[in-house]
């Protein structure tokens, strides 16, 4: 009877530690998943304000618009961590802007560069989507009990949100 109870005692313990070492897995696996969206959600961004330079470097727009969407593109690259949501929102503002004035569809006459702006806008909200999807994972798999009680995270802060207007404009809404 002892050897019983011992050998239950130690699959139970065997167990339980494959299952703590699966969670901890798990978890390092979720960061690593965050940061690889994190820099896909980086890249999307700075490619957006490199395009967005790129056209009001073009000569297409007039005067003004491009004054405006260039001082927002250098806004936006060069922001720090704590302005980069609010730097990244007035882009989005701005190309609304410009991109649905009446006349832009005439005055621009550049298809592969509105391609790649379109291209790089869209890229930005589906960055944006599965980073913070990737961020709500990973915040309720290191609030469960055992993460919290074992400190499978280690000191890893929960990680934010990057929560920016990044709605299209309307012209290429559809496209």
């Amino acid at each position: 009877m002892n050897t019983t109870v011992i050998l239950v005692v130690g699959v139970v313990i065997v167990l339980t530690a494959v299952y703590i070492s699966w969670r901890a897995g798990r978890l390092d696996r979720l960061h690593i998943r965050l940061e690889t969206a994190h820099a896909a959600l980086d890249a999307a961004l700075l490619r957006r304000a490199a395009v967005s330079l790129e056209l009001a470097g073009s000569r297409l727009l007039d005067p003004a618009t491009s004054l405006v969407l260039a001082a927002a593109a250098h806004e936006a690259r060069t922001a720090g961590p704590d302005e980069r949501e609010h730097a990244e929102s007035d882009l989005s503002r701005t190309l609304r802007a410009v991109v649905d004035q009446e006349t832009f569809a005439e005055r621009v006459r550049a298809p592969e560069l509105l391609a790649e702006l379109d291209a790089s806008v869209a890229k930005v909200v589906y960055s944006r989507r599965f980073y913070n999807n990737a961020v709500d994972v990973t915040r309720v798999a290191q609030r469960r009990f055992l993460a919290r009680v074992l400190r499978l995270a280690g000191h890893t802060p929960y990680p934010e949100f990057f929560d920016i207007d990044d709605d299209p404009p309307k012209a290429m809404a559809g496209a």
